[in-house]
């Protein structure tokens, strides 16, 4: 197969989309011969463990609303591939992408198109496609210093909420993971709600670090407070991450305007589909205590399924306040846990499973795990059909 010769979604299929080690090498060569064709704007760099998809969001579309040309990285997608390039306002189509696929294949050898993982790849077509914008807002994979998004300089940086995740490539400890992500930061970061102090301790040591090693000035400044004095339509816990984007944007200096927020399309994130059908892509402890404080004092179905790696029994065990009984989503994936490891565990919480599922008028289900979950859940209700 020339990969030359073939359209990107042939191309995307023969991309690994996961990796066991990350080889920064690669990326890092394509971005700089990159660069010798275009530039990229003003970039914004988003990295943490939770709420950076919701904070890239608020923050795009906002500066777009507000006249600039502005695009939004994310990943992974729920629906359509066309959901991780999002520019000025609107999913990117399919003839821009392939404009840019075809860019990228005319510039680079097949050896490094070869290299290239899924990810990699697509993070290189975002740059391309944000050549015209005034702002690039740069959502982080999984890492920090040696993700894909850090392979062209940023100029803000924003720091959201920093947990235990990934910890096969980032650290088993707070101290490491926070280490990992916020040594990304070239210029100036900007840090959000924290659980934990040691974020903005490790934040100190980073801009030292940075200092002997390569002679970076850092800036640190914090978000000191999220309560909003105003009615927004999203859900609640979304306020801390939209304090984040406010203090992005004072410095900036754009002026704020609350009601656009109320108007921001953020698919997945709390999301009601109908008015007893909430879906969210959240899939770790941290996003599990957010969706607790939201449903407090309610009793729901939860429709779940989960990756091996994460800690599910920690997700479970926070949710199960909120938990009346819980339907297993059935995933056809490698990286899910098996089935009866997962039973065995809500055997042990003293979760009530139900084998079967129908969507009731009146009771409450929550959508919960993964993309993988929602997208599987969204697939057999045929959401864009129904809802």
């Amino acid at each position: 197969m020339n990969l030359k010769e073939i359209s990107l979604k042939e191309f995307l299929e023969h991309k690994t989309m996961y990796y066991d080690k990350i080889d920064y090498s690669y990326i890092e060569k394509a971005s700089k011969e990159l660069l010798i064709h275009i530039k990229t704007p003003f970039t914004i760099h988003i990295v943490g463990t939770n709420g950076k998809g919701s904070t890239g969001r608020f923050l795009a579309y906002y500066l777009y609303k507000k006249g600039f040309k502005t695009l939004h990285y994310s990943s992974p997608h729920i629906k359509k591939f066309n959901e991780r390039i999002w520019l000025n306002g609107s999913d990117i189509n399919d003839e821009e992408l392939n404009n840019a696929h075809k860019f990228l294949q005319n510039i680079y050898s097949l050896e490094l198109l070869e290299k290239l993982t899924y990810f990699e790849y697509t993070t290189l077509l975002a740059y391309y496609i944000s050549k015209d914008c005034d702002y690039l807002v740069l959502e982080a994979g999984l890492g920090g210093e040696f993700d894909a998004t850090n392979s062209v300089k940023n100029d803000l940086s924003l720091i959201t909420t920093i947990g235990v995740d990934h910890t096969a490539f980032l650290g088993n400890t707070i101290e490491e993971i926070a280490k990992t992500k916020i040594r990304s930061v070239d210029t100036k970061m900007i840090i959000g709600y924290q659980e934990f102090n040691e974020v903005f301790e490790v934040a100190k040591i980073v801009k030292k670090e940075l200092k002997e090693e390569f002679n970076k000035d850092i800036e640190i400044l914090k978000v000191e407070d999220f309560n909003i004095d105003y009615e927004f339509s999203f859900a609640t816990y979304l306020k801390r991450n939209l304090s984040l984007v406010l203090r992005a944007l004072e410095e900036l200096k754009v002026d704020i305007d609350f009601e656009i927020f109320n108007k921001t399309p953020l698919f997945g994130r709390c999301q009601k589909i109908v008015s007893n059908i909430t879906i969210d892509v959240g899939h770790n402890p941290l996003a599990a205590k957010v969706i607790l404080n939201e449903f407090k004092d309610k009793k729901l179905t939860l429709i779940y399924n989960s990756y091996a790696d994460k800690d599910f029994k920690e997700v479970l065990t926070i949710l199960k306040p909120i938990i009346d009984e819980l339907f297993i989503l059935d995933l056809k994936d490698k990286r899910v846990v098996k089935k009866d490891i997962l039973q065995k565990c809500i055997k042990e919480l003293k979760i009530k499973e139900i084998e079967k599922i129908s969507l009731e008028k009146t009771k409450e289900y929550l959508v919960f795990g993964s993309f993988l979950v929602v997208e599987k859940f969204l697939d057999i209700v045929d959401y864009e059909a129904k809802y």
